[in-house]
């Protein structure tokens, strides 16, 4: 953050402007680093609650949804709040709002970046053909209308996370005053 600091002595009195910038490395950094431990743990509650699957029955995920949901509300909390104490930590400003502003740019990128991502390996799992059969079972509406509760509670939550991490991810402030003002001569009134 820059900051412009106009003296005059005479006059005793000093005005500080403060100038803020977006720092987008940043609002980059904490959506990486969401997206890697989503990622990363998203995985391990797939394999928990997939290998506790019956492919045998009619309905083989109607058990797996509800603990995947949980799973995901809970994963997408943790992340979106250690998403935000990066963007926080190195958004280096000591105002909080600033770091609250940064954490919602970085839930926003982040939201943004996973269905990116997820609409590609869609694409690619389906061979870029899509639902083309055209049929609608009662079961697969009931688990995307699950899907769409679930996703509705992990991104309010997340964004909530994302705001509470950036608020908390401050780095310590300086205390030096050649940190906070330019090297401006002093004029002294002639006696």
């Amino acid at each position: 953050m820059a900051e412009v600091v106009n003296r005059n002595d005479a006059l005793m009195n000093e005005t500080v402007t403060a100038i803020r910038r977006t720092s987008w490395g940043a609002i980059w950094a904490g959506t990486f680093a969401f997206i890697a431990i989503w990622a990363v743990f998203g995985m391990l509650g797939e394999a928990i609650f997939a290998s506790a699957a019956n492919p045998n029955t009619a309905q083989p995920v109607s058990g797996m949804s509800v603990g995947m949901g949980i799973w995901g509300v809970i994963l997408t909390i943790i992340a979106m709040y250690i998403g935000g104490r990066v963007t926080g930590h190195f958004s280096n400003l000591a105002d909080r709002n600033g770091r609250i502003m940064h954490g919602m740019a970085m839930f926003g990128l982040s939201v943004i970046s996973f269905v990116v991502i997820a609409t590609l390996g869609g694409a690619a799992l389906s061979g870029g053909t899509g639902a083309a059969d055209g049929t609608h079972s009662p079961y697969i509406l009931t688990v995307f209308a699950d899907l769409g509760w679930i996703g509705f509670f992990s991104l309010f939550l997340g964004w909530l996370a994302a705001m509470g991490g950036a608020a908390h991810g401050a780095v310590q402030a300086r205390t030096t005053a050649s940190s906070t003002t330019r090297d401006v001569p002093e004029i002294r009134r002639a006696a």
